[in-house]
């Protein structure tokens, strides 16, 4: 009689079982390939701290979408950089802004391609907060931002965004885009909330890749104490109480903890965010021979998964997606 250790013992060894008994699959339909579209023509600024990652004008944004739609990741997450910042954030909902130009660009040449867009205003703003700023104190106004925000993401549906994803953490957020985007006719338009995203170390490359590093303090008052996980679950609760469609932990893999206990709360469709700095740490340990980056990369994102994640927000999307189908 076989033991169940033996049993066990049997199916690892067997190389045609192993797939056969995998508990977690990865799927290049689980990914969403962010893009930094900026201004300008014929631009492709590489990013130093993200290696593979560009600033790309809109021209090159289509063609790195239409990469990432023929390597079948569904669903491209688009940040803008405008040639132009003030302290309103009015690039983040001119009808003309960067993101919203980007996006009619790439519906146009890929419609059946998801296009997902930030809702935020901190690439706009000229000191690179995510909200509106009093200037005598510094502090960020939660309650004005939000009409701002709600006109962004509104301006983003309009443009044919197919999900609206903010990311400010501004306090009934949710709320509020969800009234504009039904008052402006746009009812089936899913929101992405950020639910629950961590004041952390690990969005360095992100801030040079967006030029949207603050220019006076920090974004700990209003993004959340690494610290806390409960909390993570109330600001879950809330967002969906709200009208979210879709909830997100950022960063995924410092929080792996958080994403699975976010999991058990709720059957809404669950996103985490690989974030940049997750991408640079592996591209660099590669870079200098001390990792297997495939391997290294499979491995993560099979552990978002693993922890409950529905959709992944990756950098690596297209080689995860051209090594998955390897």
């Amino acid at each position: 009689m076989a033991f169940p250790q033996q049993r066990l013992r049997r199916t690892r060894r067997t190389a045609g079982l192993r797939g056969l008994v995998r508990e977690t699959r990865l799927s290049p339909q689980d990914l969403v390939y962010p893009i930094f579209v900026t201004a300008g023509e014929d631009v492709r600024n590489p990013v130093a701290s993200m290696p593979g990652i560009f600033q790309l004008s809109i021209n090159h944004a289509v063609t790195e979408a239409l990469r990432a739609h023929d390597l079948g990741i569904p669903a491209v997450l688009l940040f803008g950089i405008p040639d132009q910042k003030d302290e309103a954030a009015t690039g983040a909902y001119d009808p003309e802004g960067i993101v919203q130009l980007a996006t009619r660009a790439i519906k146009e040449a890929a419609p059946e391609l998801l296009v997902v867009t930030d809702v935020c205003l901190c690439e706009y703003m000229s000191h690179g907060h995510c909200g509106v700023v009093e200037k005598e104190t510094g502090e960020v106004l939660n309650d004005v931002s939000l009409e701002l925000l709600a006109r962004t993401a509104a301006s983003q549906a309009e443009a044919g965004a197919d999900i609206v994803a903010p990311s400010d953490m501004m306090d009934g957020r949710v709320a509020a885009i969800r009234s504009e985007l039904d008052n402006e006719g746009f009812e089936n338009t899913p929101i992405m909330a950020y639910a629950a995203k961590y004041a952390s170390a690990f969005y360095g490359p992100f801030r040079e890749a967006a030029d949207s590093v603050p220019q006076f303090g920090d974004r700990r008052s209003y993004q959340m104490d690494p610290a806390n996980a409960r909390e993570a679950l109330v600001e879950a609760g809330l967002d969906i109480e709200e009208g979210a469609d879709i909830v997100m932990v950022k960063p995924a893999l410092p929080y792996l903890d958080v994403l699975r206990r976010v999991r058990e709360t709720t059957d809404l469709p669950l996103a985490a965010y690989n974030v940049s700095g997750e991408y640079a740490m592996v591209k660099a340990a590669a870079q200098n021979g001390w990792l297997d980056e495939r391997r290294a990369v499979i491995e993560a994102l099979t552990g978002i998964k693993r922890a409950g994640a529905d959709i992944i927000i990756t950098y690596h999307a297209p080689d995860a997606a051209r090594w998955l189908s390897t």
